[in-house]
């Protein structure tokens, strides 16, 4: 980013082959919209190289771009009011050595998953699909949600807690 940041725009390139995959997969948790993801990650990579100013070289650079991806995807949010319900979702393919019932259990399980985070609300949504990313750390959260990081911690537990109170009630089951 740095060498984007000094002018050499080339360098965009690179850094789009290592993160559009993941910004793509976090866009369609957050919308379940397939096209939408992906001009949302377009949105992006535009919105990095208006702000490419603002990089920090001492800073996370997977923190920076998640921030704007945060702020593209709320944008995108207001433009649309109100929010879009939930939709499709990445296919995944199925493991060969993986049971016809086991795949389906799993196939379930996940089904349920989505539709529990989707009952979730936004804030709560975008803060467990990114304290789940490997390169953000706590710290980094929170500076994007600009609260302590104790703060975050509590908030991810919470978070946590009601994710899994949705899951159990979209099972059937009592929380």
């Amino acid at each position: 980013m740095s060498a984007v940041k000094e002018g050499r725009l080339e360098m965009l390139a690179v850094l789009f082959e290592r993160h559009h995959v993941r910004l793509f997969n976090f866009f369609l948790r957050l919308t379940r919209d397939r096209e939408r993801s992906e001009d949302l990650v377009q949105e992006l990579f535009v919105r990095v190289l208006k702000y490419r100013h603002t990089f920090r070289a001492d800073g996370s650079f997977t923190a920076w771009m998640y921030q704007i991806a945060r702020h593209v995807h709320l944008s995108h949010l207001r433009r649309l009011r109100p929010e879009l319900p939930l939709d499709e979702i990445l296919d995944r393919q199925p493991d060969s050595a993986e049971s016809a019932s086991a795949r389906l259990e799993r196939e379930e399980d996940e089904d349920h998953l989505r539709q529990a985070l989707g009952r979730l609300p936004l804030r709560k949504r975008e803060l467990l699909l990114l304290s789940r990313h490997p390169d953000l750390k706590y710290e980094d959260l929170a500076a994007m949600f600009e609260c302590s990081v104790g703060a975050v911690k509590v908030s991810v537990h919470r978070a946590v807690h009601d994710l899994r109170k949705a899951f159990l009630e979209v099972q059937g089951g009592s929380a």
